[in-house]
């Protein structure tokens, strides 16, 4: 279930981003992904301090699921999720490449999209088209106040949809983070992926992903 305009239908260096925007797309729109911290039971021990990569996977697979996310669920999910990256060879931090490569053979959502063409039409396009949106982040550039301390050097988080000034996104950073919103230029001057270096992560690529069954 998504909004567009008014209608309700159903079925972790920053370049500077220009922020404007087509006048021909819609002025609001809003998926129905789900929601958890990554934190489900706000424990945030290992393996949930470095879990926003897997939560976000968990939101978007429950979003084609077109099924609900409980706390009991987020929790048992992500725990079998990190062990079975764990098994099978994946660092703690993983790359957005990597995320989609986990999405095909974890979840068989194998129809992925990494696209680097990171804009706000872009990325508008994709949520009228109904296909919520990961992107990996330099978090510590998100300025999230409900962030603990200054925040994570390397995050991700899911775009799930816009308003006239804000991305409105799911952030599995905080227990606050649902529908929670960054005006364009502060999101997408954050897009950056993994070096592997997490004092580097400004240099990282501007990519996003999208994952479909």
């Amino acid at each position: 279930m998504f909004i567009i305009g008014t209608l309700l239908l159903t079925g972790c260096n920053a370049s500077t981003i220009d922020i404007e925007t087509s006048t021909r797309l819609p002025s609001i729109t809003l998926l129905e992904v789900p929601f958890s911290p990554q934190a489900p039971f706000a424990n945030w021990d290992d393996p949930y301090q470095e879990a926003c990569e897997e939560m976000s996977l968990i939101m978007i697979h429950h979003f084609i699921d077109g099924s609900d996310l409980t706390k009991e669920q987020a929790d048992e999910e992500l725990i079998e999720l990190t062990k079975w990256e764990k098994e099978n060879g994946y660092p703690e931090d993983v790359t957005l490449s990597q995320l989609a490569e986990i999405s095909c053979k974890y979840y068989k959502y194998c129809t992925t999209n990494l696209i680097t063409e990171v804009t706000i039409d872009r990325i508008k396009e994709e949520l009228i088209k109904g296909n919520p949106i990961i992107i990996p982040a330099a978090g510590r550039d998100l300025d999230n106040p409900y962030f603990s301390g200054e925040g994570p050097w390397y995050h991700m988080l899911v775009i799930k949809g816009y308003d006239k000034k804000r991305f409105i996104t799911n952030d599995p950073g905080t227990r606050r983070g649902e529908g929670y919103k960054y005006e364009y230029s502060v999101l997408l001057n954050a897009v950056h992926d993994w070096t592997g270096i997490k004092e580097d992560i400004r240099n990282g690529d501007q990519i996003m992903l999208v994952i479909r069954p």
